[in-house]
């Protein structure tokens, strides 16, 4: 009884925490966190896009916890504070000579 109680409280625990940061109980919000377990498990990448404030690197992080992948680490990127060429490198990368300066070649 105890084990069945550990990984019980141990699941509560992680499902509690997963969404711990983001405050909301309206319509909305459940329809995001419903959103957010539905693309969590897959292994695509995730483009999360909203304006400013709108609490995008909250749901990144809660993505991941959610996901298969969430013992790994994860890369969050303000889009917004890089020049568009180095986004473009370090989203899709570049082959060697592409532009100046790219002396190798660099997987994205």
């Amino acid at each position: 009884m105890l084990r069945q109680e550990n990984v019980l409280l141990k699941r509560a625990l992680r499902t509690a925490s997963s969404f711990a940061n983001i405050v909301g109980r309206s319509r909305v919000m459940q329809a995001l966190f419903d959103l957010i377990e539905t693309v969590a498990p897959p292994t695509a990448t995730i483009l999360v896009t909203g304006e400013s404030g709108t609490g995008k690197e909250l749901v990144a992080r809660a993505i991941h916890v959610n996901s298969l992948r969430r013992d790994h680490p994860s890369w969050r990127s303000n889009c917004g504070a890089l020049p568009e060429t180095l986004l473009e490198s370090e989203l899709f990368g570049h082959m060697r000579g592409a532009f100046t300066g790219a002396a190798t070649t660099k997987k994205g």
